[in-house]
């Protein structure tokens, strides 16, 4: 498993079908003090406007909001995608976004995320697939653990749409599969 004394420096998630619950039982568990961003891929209807992370700032300690073009990616905060944008990691560490084609059939899609940001993090980086109804993530994440860094999957079981959790099990040994509530402990555990 995992030595706890392993240096990470940003989080990435990624999560479709079922996510507004399973990321409202997981962002608001971590302090105010958590030390890495965190970057977030919701697959969303293309108009679906801000309010996922209007939401999730009022319910967390960390400040969430929309990703910015350019924007600086920068340790207590919780940056989602918004939607019908890809977004990416860019060398100097700020978020990029494009209107690439879909990849699938998502924008934003969460490999998209996953690979550029393990392109400049390395092994330094957690990856985390949620709960979701197709296989997007399952080749970013695996491209994270070939990397060094540390694969975290929602248990299956526990996830309102299996296959975007399962895809990912299949795609890569995972170092984590676990409920939201033991993924909240974990992730709040690494931050320490």
């Amino acid at each position: 498993m995992i030595q706890m004394s392993k240096k990470y420096e940003a989080i990435v998630i990624g999560v479709s079908a079922g996510g507004m619950a399973a990321l409202t039982k997981l962002l608001p568990a971590l302090p105010k003090e958590y030390p890495f961003p965190i970057i977030v891929v919701q697959h969303l209807h293309p108009t679906q406007g801000d309010f996922l992370p209007k939401y999730f700032d009022k319910k967390c300690a960390l400040t969430v909001k929309e990703a910015d073009e350019k924007e600086p990616i920068q340790a207590g905060y919780i940056y989602f995608a918004p939607p019908n944008y890809h977004l990416l990691v860019e060398d100097n560490k700020t978020l990029a976004l494009s209107i690439d084609p879909k990849i699938n059939y998502s924008r934003p899609s969460v490999d998209v995320l996953f690979e550029s940001a393990v392109d400049v993090y390395g092994s330094a980086l957690i990856g985390i697939v949620l709960t979701g109804a197709n296989n997007d993530g399952a080749a970013g994440l695996s491209l994270i653990k070939q990397r060094g860094g540390l694969a975290i999957v929602q248990d299956p079981r526990t996830a309102e749409a299996i296959m975007m959790p399962q895809s990912a099990i299949e795609a890569t040994t995972v170092d984590y599969v676990l409920s939201l509530e033991k993924m909240a402990e974990l992730l709040v555990e690494l931050g320490k």
